[in-house]
């Protein structure tokens, strides 16, 4: 049963509309990275200090500590960029985890500031002896060198899509297919940076799954599109890729629909911990399946008619 029905929407006559929306966005992702110099990084990028802090209340009365409340502590006392999350224990056990880049390039100064900071504001819930259950330093080169393997493992991924649907279809369709990932990955950077979230090795991940998500997408569409040329061989192309789209329309919505309800449940009340990766998947979203229609699509039209022009076999109306 189709959720919509019989739809007869034409996707392909308003691609012009959604190619300039696109652009806009993607420039305005482009002006913040570039008045921001590039993505915000997290410690695990640019290296910094982790601690995991035993905040289990001490004294009769003591309250579990918010994270809000912690966070709002090191703000005031000048620490900005604290990464700050609240670690499952077993019963009436209280773990945080706290990540901050390195002050002034001191690792000793910023651990003992921040654990100045907690004994201060919150005494009820310090133990000086167990306070400390784990202190370690991520070094700006194993920043750096994750942020490669990072760039390098989306590289792979798109690479490794473009011979998959090159052995599956042809290689029009992988380039047509990246390109559209480009475009989701370069829209969600770009909504990141203007929202000032900083990419961490969770957002990468997110990235990724952002990327599979969006190519298995435009891969029912693709199908469709390679049966619909058979069956419709003396139809314009701009009609037959419309046709395909509107026929796989309702297994997109639904698809995307659920999806969108999981991650959002995720994102209301997963917690702080996940908070910016499925932030990330409900962007991802929302553009994959955006790009899947008025994107991936729309771009194999234009190849289309702009093979026709040299074998002028076919009908090139739109």
């Amino acid at each position: 049963m189709k959720f919509f029905g019989k739809t007869k929407i034409d996707f392909i006559g308003k691609r012009r509309i959604a190619f300039a929306i696109s652009l806009v966005i993607i420039l305005a992702g482009i002006v913040s990275l570039v008045i921001n110099k590039g993505p915000k990084y997290s410690i695990d990028f640019t290296g910094g200090v982790a601690m995991e802090l035993d905040l289990t209340p001490v004294k009769d009365g003591a309250q579990m500590v918010k994270v809000q409340d912690i966070r709002d502590a090191l703000t005031n006392a000048g620490i900005q960029d604290a990464e700050i999350q609240e670690i499952k224990g077993s019963e009436g056990k209280q773990f945080i985890l706290i990540k901050t880049q390195i002050m002034g390039g001191m690792k000793d100064k910023t651990s003992t500031k921040v654990i100045e900071i907690i004994k201060k504001e919150f005494p009820d819930n310090v133990n000086p002896e167990t306070l400390i259950r784990l202190q370690e330093e991520v070094g700006p080169k194993i920043g750096e060198e994750l942020k490669g393997k990072a760039i390098l493992a989306i590289f792979w991924a798109l690479l490794g899509i473009i011979l998959y649907i090159w052995w599956r279809f042809e290689f029009t369709f992988g380039l047509t297919a990246v390109a559209a990932l480009f475009h989701d990955i370069l829209i969600t950077i770009g909504i990141f940076s203007i929202l000032g979230i900083e990419i961490s090795l969770s957002i990468v991940a997110a990235l990724l799954t952002i990327v599979g998500y969006s190519l298995n997408d435009t891969i029912v569409v693709f199908d469709r599109i390679r049966e619909d040329l058979k069956l419709y061989r003396k139809e314009p192309y701009g009609s037959v890729i419309n046709h395909s789209i509107n026929e796989t329309l309702s297994r997109t919505i639904i698809t995307s629909l659920t999806t969108f309800v999981v991650v959002l449940s995720l994102y209301l009340f997963g917690g702080s911990v996940i908070h910016d990766f499925a932030f990330a998947i409900l962007v991802g979203v929302i553009v994959g399946t955006y790009s899947s229609i008025f994107v991936a699509s729309p771009l194999m039209v234009e190849h289309f008619n702009k093979r026709e022009k040299k074998l002028g076999t076919r009908s090139k109306k739109r």
